[in-house]
């Protein structure tokens, strides 16, 4: 089902007349304070019975919006006065500062978000908000731990948790807190940074995620932050952290860290003497099949193969699509980029996967490479060219960043397959790889 913040971006004028039109008076005036009505998806709780709900998204992506008005639905009863779901709240920021200014005070916080009916007191020197129905939020910073020590509550609402400085004792002290009631809840809303507490949250089994990047509230922000910020940051790490609002984590060991790849980042690409297009196919085809890695990479040969550097040009994976559709893919980019190959891996597909894109383009050089080593392998000479300055990449990559920083000498810690990464390792292998190990007459990977 939509929201209403969705089924009012498609309403044509004479919809939102006549639906506005046939309103009583009465509910006119509650209109704006229903939010089930306007939220985004992310806004909303899930269904189910979960202990901790967390709202992770980028800047300004409506999180405080959303943890106010689930505050305000687990307090309020159907009338001001009466009783609702929680009545002792615990709301938890990085310091007591920034509760206030921001979850109390703030434009999208609890007092702004209130009916004046059932708008809660601000008691200054209790530090705390008293409903109209007697339910009570006490307000507790992250920087003194031990102040969640002897308070009970049965719903909590946390901001920020990432940048937390004490999370881990903070974090802890507030589970042992929440005891009252029949099924004590708590909902964190953060922009998400690569820390312990974190991680170890989103994998409990009890806990629920919602995300959402920071378009998912353009309607509420200033255009010209969204282009001034997007441009600025472009395909770095902050705006897939900070602006995508997806975590970022290193998996130990890994071949890859995002600190590495943040530094091969460049704006544009030189002249490049030579371009192919990498293809992994998939075992098979269609909706439940895994991604057909498609990696376009160049080269700048300058002096000996040692000394030559790699630009990744794009990402064209696709996921869930036919054979007939990722190898159309894979001859668009090669005519998009003016490749000189496309380097196909025929493990699962033998002469299939040739016969596929010479079908659809008869003059396409196609080389075929059997792979005979493990992934990990494969990917370790790959790896050390990134470590010497000599691979960087357009931006756009982050999802084939994500999964290289999953890559381990042990293999892949990811979900699924690396199909991005089997392709980006075998283009930087046709580059620059083959190449020097010719130069020094070593044997060189089977073409088909």
């Amino acid at each position: 089902m939509r929201s209403g913040a969705a089924w009012l971006a498609s309403a044509t004028a004479d919809q939102i007349d006549a639906f506005l039109g046939g309103l009583g008076d009465a509910t006119l005036a509650a209109l704006p304070w229903i939010f089930e009505f306007w939220a985004l998806p992310h806004q909303l709780p899930p269904e189910g019975a979960w202990k901790t709900w967390v709202i992770m998204g980028g800047r300004g992506a409506g999180k405080t919006r959303a943890g106010s008005e689930w505050v305000r639905a687990e307090v309020e009863g159907g009338k001001p006065g009466d009783p609702g779901r929680s009545r002792r709240v615990a709301l938890v920021g990085e310091t007591i500062d920034q509760v206030r200014e921001v979850m109390v005070f703030g434009e999208s916080g609890i007092l702004a978000c209130s009916p004046p009916d059932r708008r809660p007191e601000w008691q200054a020197g209790r530090r705390r908000l008293v409903w109209p129905n007697g339910a009570v939020a006490e307000v507790y910073s992250a920087h003194e731990p031990d102040s969640l020590r002897g308070p009970q509550f049965d719903a909590a609402w946390v901001d920020e948790l990432a940048k937390w400085k004490k999370a881990e004792a903070a974090w802890d002290q507030l589970q042992f807190a929440l005891r009252l009631g029949t099924h004590p809840r708590q909902v964190v809303t953060t922009t998400p940074q690569n820390v312990a507490v974190l991680k170890s949250i989103l994998r409990n089994p009890s806990t629920v995620i919602t995300h959402a990047p920071t378009e998912a509230n353009r309607a509420y922000l200033a255009s010209s932050f969204l282009e001034e910020v997007r441009a600025r940051y472009k395909g770095s790490r902050l705006e897939r952290q900070e602006l995508d609002g997806v975590l970022l984590e290193d998996t130990e060991g890994a071949l890859w860290t995002h600190g590495l790849l943040d530094g091969a980042r460049v704006d544009r690409a030189p002249r490049l003497d030579r371009i192919v297009v990498a293809v992994d196919p998939p075992v098979t085809g269609g909706a439940h099949s895994d991604e057909c890695g498609i990696v376009v990479a160049g080269v700048v040969m300058d002096g000996p193969p040692q000394d030559w550097r790699v630009i990744v040009l794009e990402d064209a994976t696709l996921a869930g699509a036919s054979p007939q559709r990722w190898a159309e893919v894979a001859v668009d980019a090669f005519g998009r980029h003016g490749a000189d190959r496309i380097v196909a891996e025929v493990n699962q597909g033998g002469q299939l996967v040739t016969d596929l894109i010479r079908n659809i383009d008869g003059v396409v050089a196609v080389k075929a490479v059997r792979a005979t080593d493990r992934k990990a392998a494969r990917a370790e000479p790959v790896a050390a060219l990134y470590e010497q300055g000599r691979v960087k990449h357009l931006a756009g990559l982050g999802v084939l960043e994500d999964q290289m920083c999953r890559m381990t000498v042990q293999g892949y810690k990811g979900s699924g397959s690396p199909d991005r990464v089997d392709a980006l390792v075998w283009a930087i292998t046709e580059l620059v790889i083959e190449p020097a190990k010719a130069r020094r007459g070593a044997p060189r990977v089977r073409g088909l």
